[in-house]
């Protein structure tokens, strides 16, 4: 099997440090997310938020957030991962002073209108694993598929 490349967003500004030995990393301009696949950039994505930033992006940038979760609904393979548990949200772990119904709300709306998985992933270290495995399982069943094509 071919070595997985993962590309990392040119804007992505905290960028996650992959595991060397299992995968190699690339910076390039995504068409979605934060990270993807190379060769796969317009089928895979994943997109990072920590908790603060997760909710002030579902409530006070909805708008431009909604075009975010149209390119990753048109996606094969995509999720949004947090560097947080949903119990993080309810005890109001983040500076903004929005009520935590609120953002339970937009998560199940991202689910459930958008067809588009959250993952709440404890931390930023178990988001980061999360992510490549993630990525590494797609990139198996991309394989996968292509050799039973050929």
């Amino acid at each position: 099997m071919e070595r997985a490349v993962i590309i990392i967003d040119t804007r992505e500004q905290e960028e996650y440090a992959f595991d060397p030995a299992r995968v190699e990393t690339r910076r390039a301009a995504l068409p979605a997310g934060d990270y993807s696949l190379a060769g796969s950039e317009d089928r895979v994505a994943v997109e990072r938020k920590s908790l603060d930033d997760y909710v002030n992006t579902v409530i006070r940038s909805r708008k431009r957030f909604a075009a975010e979760l149209k390119r990753l609904r048109e996606m094969e393979y995509a999720c949004v991962v947090v560097e947080a548990d949903l119990a993080d949200v309810f005890a109001r772990r983040y500076r903004a002073g929005v009520n935590p119904t609120s953002v339970f709300g937009a998560t199940i709306s991202i689910v459930v209108d958008h067809s588009v998985p959250v993952y709440f992933c404890s931390d930023r270290q178990i988001a980061c694993r999360f992510t490549q495995d993630f990525l590494l399982r797609v990139h198996g069943a991309i394989q996968e598929a292509a050799d039973v094509e050929a």
